[in-house]
């Protein structure tokens, strides 16, 4: 949040705020600048409570008055900074996604060559969403939760990623690192899915946690979607 500027709440926000996935909120205020942690520090430390309790007890089975206790405040005051459960767990969420986005910038910053970005960026969002220990818990065990909070179930989860990959890439034909020609929206797209895909979909081939076979998948099948095929 930029000095001086008021936190958004749903009474606040704009209607295509309110309508867009938490994903594409938090690759907005990413891609905007307005990552920065929140400085009311009761919020913070409410926040800091329900994502262990979320993470310990899971979604659906922690109340508001639990995620209060563990924080070492009031019903009353948890109820003042979010109205309900369902704004609780939207904020701890949303906070998620924006250190995914940060996590993948600074992973990929460490990269040389467009190759080595490409490679370590699909190492870094599988391990930041995977070794998160609630996305990945609910991933696993509250799968038509976490894809109704942030809007998985039409395509949209999909899609705030694709334009994040996209944009990434365009940052690369500008620097003149891959082709002028390269479509970055289908590319993006075909990679996201591939993530998607292993995130979803259990595999008997690739240890999703090893990061040097997730590398070697990337090098082999990601690395050249970055040479244009002739239509």
């Amino acid at each position: 949040m930029k000095p001086g500027q008021a936190a958004a709440t749903p009474e606040t926000q704009s209607p295509d705020s309110r309508s867009q996935s938490l994903l594409q909120r938090a690759y907005v205020a990413v891609v905007g600048g307005d990552f920065a942690e929140t400085d009311d520090p009761t919020r913070t430390r409410l926040l800091d409570a329900a994502f262990d309790q979320f993470c310990r007890m899971g979604i659906q089975r922690s109340s508001m008055e639990e995620v209060a206790r563990r924080a070492g405040l009031s019903r009353i005051t948890i109820y003042r900074k979010f109205d309900t459960k369902d704004a609780l767990v939207e904020q701890v969420l949303l906070r998620e996604f924006r250190r995914y986005f940060l996590r993948f910038l600074a992973d990929i910053r460490e990269a040389d060559t467009a190759a080595e970005r490409v490679e370590l960026g699909f190492v870094s969002s599988l391990r930041s969403i995977l070794g998160n220990p609630l996305i990945g818990g609910l991933i696993e065990t509250e799968p038509t939760l976490l894809a109704g909070s942030i809007g998985a179930d039409d395509g949209r989860m999909l899609a705030a990623v694709r334009q994040f990959v996209a944009a990434q890439l365009r940052k690369e034909q500008i620097a003149g690192n891959i082709a002028a020609e390269l479509d970055t929206e289908l590319t993006a797209e075909v990679m996201v899915r591939v993530s998607n895909s292993f995130l979803t979909v259990p595999s008997q081939l690739i240890d999703v946690h090893d990061d040097e076979q997730l590398a070697a998948v990337a090098r082999q099948y990601l690395v050249p979607m970055l040479e244009p095929r002739p239509t």
